[in-house]
């Protein structure tokens, strides 16, 4: 038989039902067949002690010690000395022994139950000792055990069979769910599982068995997708490589070898960005969110990208709008945020990027804006999905990966914060960071 751990949610559920129900039986069977015969014995002692007090008050009434007859009752009436002054016909044959009343007493190898009692008769002292039998009542007792007995197997059967019947009903439908899930494979994530109209904790299994499909689906077709995006990204600077390193090769007065460097180098920087960029988010997919923190101040890190966009543009850089804010976030991915924002808005300036941090109603919020052609309103969803490019013509070399916006948005989200792109009042676009002070 395997064991308890491997057997089946039905086998379990049987099994426990039953020990459960069979222990709660038992001992309340021990219980009732212990309460009937303690009521039967006390239903013979009443008995027996209203038998003592009638004959107790026959005999002081008449003042003679002759003994009525009683049924069943055996009878004697014992002196001061010990000596039996009287005694029914029945109980001729012994001696009622002196107990304790009330009390159980063996008479000529059958169990009685005996009362004593004190009785004065013309002055003269006497003990008046019934006994009544008591094989009636530990017989009723004992058939009630011996019912008990044969009653509680049976009805630990039919309890059993009836939970196994009911449970296997109950997980009919959860055995369907799995065998439909468990066939369906890699390529089947379009597949969805039966809900039974049923509105129950079934239903609601497949309901959520469907929803996790469809985010598996989802997830999957997303992952198609990047490798898809990432390898056409990937192909087009190791194409461009090849291409000129052939006609260098084929024609080498057409190409110089510092021109092919040039080449090389740049594209070489493209592929190192690119590749930086998908390691970024693949470590916050990897975390999942789970970011180590400390305070971070968010002032410095705008700060230091608008010196750098001065010393690397001949952009207007504008960062009068940066006061103190400080957040708790991974002081690596925030400035990951700001310089994929500097770097997107410089792509796109005509001559002006202004640069702003500040409280905002007890969140930070970081605006970068430029004098660009901005972002039509249609498309300021789209611009954070993974390489999208709005401006197609646009050469590569400006036109970026189409990565760093959908990063910011990642590296966003795992602080617990949003971005949104808007309308800037210096005609370009305007990036806004809301971020948990």
């Amino acid at each position: 038989m395997p064991s308890p751990r491997g057997l089946s949610v039905r086998w379990r559920t049987t099994l426990a039902a039953t020990v459960v129900v069979g222990v709660a039986l038992g001992l309340g069977s021990v219980a009732f067949s212990s309460i009937v015969e303690r009521s039967l014995v006390d239903g013979v002692t009443e008995t027996a002690e209203r038998d003592a007090d009638t004959v107790a008050s026959l005999l002081e009434g008449s003042g003679s010690t002759m003994l009525p007859v009683l049924d069943e009752a055996l009878v004697q009436l014992i002196d001061s000395t010990g000596a039996i002054v009287e005694t029914s016909a029945d109980a001729e044959d012994w001696t009622l022994p002196a107990a304790p009343s009330p009390k159980r007493a063996d008479v000529g190898g059958s169990l009685y139950l005996l009362v004593t009692q004190p009785v004065t008769i013309d002055g003269a002292s006497y003990e008046l000792r019934v006994a009544l039998p008591l094989r009636d009542a530990l017989d009723s007792a004992d058939t009630v055990r011996r019912l008990l007995a044969i009653a509680v197997p049976v009805l630990l059967v039919l309890l059993a069979a009836v939970i196994w019947f009911v449970v296997g009903r109950a997980l009919t439908p959860v055995e369907r769910i799995r065998a439909r899930v468990d066939a369906i494979g890699p390529g089947d994530l379009g597949a969805r599982v039966d809900v039974p109209p049923t509105g129950d904790e079934i239903a609601r299994l497949a309901t959520t068995m469907n929803r996790m499909l469809a985010r598996l689906d989802s997830a999957a077709a997303a992952q198609r997708r990047f490798i898809s995006d990432a390898s056409h990204e990937l192909r087009s600077p190791l194409a461009s490589i090849r291409q000129h390193a052939e006609v260098a090769r084929a024609h080498p007065d057409r190409l110089s070898g510092t021109e092919l460097a040039d080449v090389v180098l740049a594209e070489g920087i493209r592929l190192q960005d690119l590749v930086d960029q998908l390691l970024v988010l693949a470590r916050l997919a990897e975390t999942g969110g789970a970011l180590t923190r400390k305070p971070v101040d968010l002032d410095d890190l705008a700060l230091g990208e608008a010196r750098r966009l001065r010393d690397t543009s001949a952009l207007t850089i504008d960062s009068s709008g940066v006061s103190a804010a400080r957040i708790e976030g991974d002081e690596r991915l925030l400035a990951r945020v700001l310089r994929n924002l500097a770097d997107n808005a410089a792509r796109h300036a005509q001559s002006r990027i202004a640069l702003a941090v500040g409280l905002r109603g007890g969140e930070v919020e970081v605006v970068v804006e430029d004098d660009g052609a901005g972002i039509p309103a249609s498309d300021r969803d789209r611009v954070f999905e993974r390489f999208v490019r709005l401006d197609e013509a646009r050469a590569r070399d400006t036109g970026g990966s189409g990565l760093g916006l959908s990063i910011v948005a990642e590296i966003v989200r795992a602080h617990g914060g949003r971005v949104a792109v808007e309308e800037s009042a210096l005609g370009g676009a305007r990036f806004v960071v809301t971020l948990p002070a």
